[in-house]
């Protein structure tokens, strides 16, 4: 079944004295680009990721936000970073040195507003063994993986449906093709003769060989058999890949060039108005399936 690359899911979990919430975000893209946000200081969780994601999805640009947070206050919890602290007081003499020479007078800094500057207290990471709270946080993150492969599933059946429909307007205007062209094909060959004939009676030095190979490659450039015939063979193509259980979004995005090069050649031999806007109606409906295709797996 079709399956999209959109998609979201999201998970909260615990472990001991830690606390996270996994963000999955999905869009499309031209093949699996993975974007990872997640603690380095648990040992090998990102490489895990990365496989795990690799092994389940084709195609599609992955967001992963993993935030972990030790929920504990113990007097470890809060150490004080005492180079991010000389550095800050360095910065706030710089700053209170530059103000006097313009005459400007600042309001002195108290401790507590040092202390929430960026860096200078920041939470203790304690010597230990985090493969326990890796394993935890993996099968979490399986369980959203395959909240967000359930609703990029979901999403690909109301493509399937939307695409399934646009096919069936394209073999619509196919049948519609035909009938123009038979109608057309009375007609030219009357306003042929006609040309013909004229052509005759104002000279007698046209090579009768000469004239059949004109004649012949006007009906080649009228013929619309050809293209009738491939759009239909594409029109099996694309049902039998969206009915597909793979993905399938590379083949159908070349399919629809292919498509639109017949409904383009057909334009150019309409040589009628009819089939003229059988081949509009048709590029139209092509182009808003390729839209569609975009975001197939």
């Amino acid at each position: 079944m079709t399956k999209s690359m959109t998609g979201y899911a999201t998970k909260q979990g615990r472990f001991a004295a830690y606390s996270w919430q996994i963000d999955l975000r999905s869009v499309n893209s031209k093949g699996l680009d993975l974007r990872l946000r997640v603690p380095e200081w648990i040992n090998g969780l990102e490489g895990q990721i990365r496989k795990l994601l690799s092994q389940q999805l084709a195609r599609g640009s992955i967001s992963v936000t993993l935030k972990v947070t030790r929920e504990d206050a113990g007097e470890n919890a809060l150490r004080l970073n005492t180079q991010a602290l000389h550095r800050v007081l360095s910065m706030l003499g710089q700053i209170e040195e530059a103000a006097m020479t313009n005459g400007v007078t600042l309001a002195q800094a108290s401790q507590a507003d040092v202390l929430v500057m960026r860096g200078v207290m920041e939470q203790s990471q304690t010597e230990e063994d985090s493969a326990p709270l890796a394993a935890a946080l993996m099968q979490d993150f399986q369980a959203a993986l395959e909240d967000l492969k359930t609703m990029r599933a979901q999403e690909g059946a109301a493509l399937h449906t939307v695409i399934q429909t646009q096919l069936a307007q394209i073999k619509a205007y196919i049948t519609i093709a035909k009938t123009e062209a038979e109608k057309r094909s009375q007609t030219a060959a009357e306003t042929l003769r006609d040309s013909v004939q004229k052509l005759l009676q104002t000279t007698d030095t046209i090579e009768e060989g000469r004239l059949a190979q004109e004649l012949a490659l006007l009906a080649v450039k009228s013929d619309i058999r050809e293209e009738l015939d491939r759009l239909h063979a594409h029109t099996d193509a694309a049902r039998a890949l969206i009915a597909a259980d793979v993905p399938v979004g590379r083949k159908l995005d070349f399919l629809m060039q292919e498509f639109m090069r017949e409904a383009n050649t057909l334009c150019s031999k309409a040589q009628s108005l009819a089939l003229t806007r059988v081949g509009l109606d048709l590029k139209t409906v092509i182009d808003q399936m390729r839209e569609q295709v975009q975001n197939v797996e």
